[in-house]
């Protein structure tokens, strides 16, 4: 028998528990036995690489004293093509046919049922490829179904209404790119209790980085992280994650391997190079490199805004320095419930090139505290500190953002408005009333495509300057684009994954500035003085 070079039984092993050698052994024979399926290696036998041993040894060959498996729930986390949907298939046949467990249930879950069938495709041609399973396994390709008839036991692939149906009888649960489950009910019902009438039931969970830090796997992750680095300790729960820290080099080869632990054989040197060039080239592209290929957790698949380039525009400037010079306004309603913005940006003046940007939030003040709790952002903490300004009761007061609006047109020369023509036509309304001009702003690639882009221009060139604001830097970071066939983007709100409403604001009010050629005019002139 193979035996994995240098192999040191798991350091998350239980006191009580013990490592047997003939039981990990076993799991490992059964899986070689199977074949590649795919590419090069179609045909050949499935020799575990190192990484992929050393999992199947851990959580098959680590027992406790009654003589079941320790661990309940093993979470590998790493990225894309080192070969984990052959693992995951292996797992699920080892479950199904090697595992001496009579009528089990094995489940295949996934985002979609497309995505689940990808490991039962394979599981079910390494079946066809084994005599030994072809002759023991009936392979229902219509309904995504082996049964192993000697223990008459199943491997199901589940619809993406499972979570409504519950009586499961689990011993076995593959979770193929946990990262893509939209909410956690279909997790919940396949793991809470589900397995309760079985010795040692298995819930696989293989997964490549994700982009929601609210989802079910970035929740598992942090708890994984948290065995790993000894903060928790939970013996059921064995934990694996290949990836790059968050400050390693992403253009450094050796971190590349770090994080690639098949890396010259089931994914080449050449190939990750060329992504990499790919994404250096590209800023859009980066953190899907850094997502897919080094197993970052990422804010969102396209990350717009280089925050590193935005944070060098920060600049020592309070609202005091710019009394009584022309700007233009960008004013982004959400729903009554949520935040409002509202963004001044100041143009270039003879003898300083740079935009200045002072934004402006609000939000109502009942409510605040419960979305800290369901957002996990610190609404109360930048009220505190005066980042964020309350309205009192549980929806947005608009008068009260006229009347802070009105008085900022006291200290500044606001020449322009721009606001959502679909968002805001009543407040737009009441502040033309007060002698603003209010002009509306379409939220189409037409209109957002130009100002977005100079915005990055403007940024590049550390030609905008802000007061680094945590509000609207949170929001920056937040940002994710859409862009159509014609190259025009646009910021969405749909696919960012928090709030955007400061960043929408900043380029709507720019785009204003930047028609205007950055006029000088006084909307006193036009307006007259108000006196309250």
């Amino acid at each position: 028998m193979r035996k994995l070079k240098k192999y040191k039984p798991t350091k998350f092993k239980a006191k009580t528990s013990r490592y047997d050698e003939e039981a990990a052994d076993y799991a490992v024979y059964f899986i070689e036995q199977l074949r590649h399926t795919k590419g090069v290696w179609a045909g050949e036998p499935f020799e575990l690489i190192d990484w992929q041993e050393q999992i199947i040894r851990d959580v098959f060959g680590t027992l406790k004293p009654n003589g079941y498996r320790q661990f309940n729930t093993a979470y590998v986390e790493i990225p894309k093509k080192q070969g984990k949907s052959e693992l995951a298939a292996g797992v699920a046949l080892y479950l199904l046919c090697g595992d001496g467990e009579e009528r089990a249930e094995i489940y295949g879950c996934a985002a979609d049922r497309q995505q689940a069938s990808i490991v039962f495709e394979v599981a079910a041609d390494m079946v066809r490829m084994c005599p030994a399973l072809s002759d023991r396994c009936k392979i229902q390709a219509s309904i995504k179904r082996i049964t192993f008839l000697p223990t008459n036991s199943f491997y199901q692939v589940l619809s993406a209404e499972a979570y409504s149906k519950h009586g499961f009888n689990i011993h076995g649960v593959v979770f193929d790119e946990l990262h893509t489950q939209p909410d956690r009910k279909l997790f919940d019902v396949m793991t809470k209790g589900s397995g309760d009438a079985r010795m040692q039931p298995l819930y696989f969970l293989i997964t490549t980085a994700g982009t929601d830090t609210k989802s079910i796997c970035y929740e598992i992750h942090q708890k994984a992280k948290d065995i790993l680095e000894g903060r928790k300790v939970d013996e059921t729960f064995y934990p694996v994650i290949y990836g790059a820290e968050q400050d390693d080099d992403w253009s450094d080869p050796k971190v590349w391997k770090k994080a690639n632990p098949s890396l010259g054989i089931t994914v080449q040197l050449d190939k990750v190079k060329a992504a990499f060039n790919s994404a250096r080239d590209n800023p859009a592209e980066e953190n899907t490199f850094r997502q897919l290929r080094l197993n970052q957790w990422v804010k969102q698949t396209i990350r717009w805004m280089p925050m590193e380039k935005w944070d060098l525009c920060k600049a020592d400037f309070g609202p005091n320095s710019l009394v009584g010079r022309v700007c233009y306004g960008g004013l982004d309603l959400s729903s009554t419930t949520d935040i409002t913005a509202f963004v001044l940006i100041f143009p270039p003046i003879e003898g300083d090139d740079n935009y200045y940007v002072l934004p402006y939030f609000w939000i109502p003040e009942d409510n605040m505290e419960k979305r800290v709790l369901k957002d996990h952002v610190p609404y109360d903490t930048w009220s505190k500190k005066g980042y964020i300004e309350t309205t009192e009761g549980n929806v947005i007061h608009y008068g009260f953002i006229e009347e802070f609006i009105n008085k900022l047109g006291e200290i500044y020369n606001i020449k322009e408005i721009a606001f959502d023509r679909w968002g805001a036509v009543q407040m737009s309304q009441d502040l033309d009333g007060m002698g603003f001009t209010v002009i509306p702003f379409g939220q189409g690639f037409a209109s957002m495509s130009p100002p977005t882009k100079e915005l990055m221009n403007l940024v590049l060139s550390q030609k905008i300057k802000h007061n680094g604001h945590p509000v609207l830097r949170w929001m920056m970071d937040n940002v994710c684009v859409r862009t159509d066939p014609a190259g025009n983007i646009k910021m969405d709100k749909a696919r960012s994954t928090e709030k955007i409403d400061g960043a929408v604001a900043l380029v709507m009010a720019l785009d204003r500035a930047i028609r205007n050629g950055g006029s000088s005019e006084s909307v006193y002139d036009s307006r007259g003085l108000l006196f309250i």
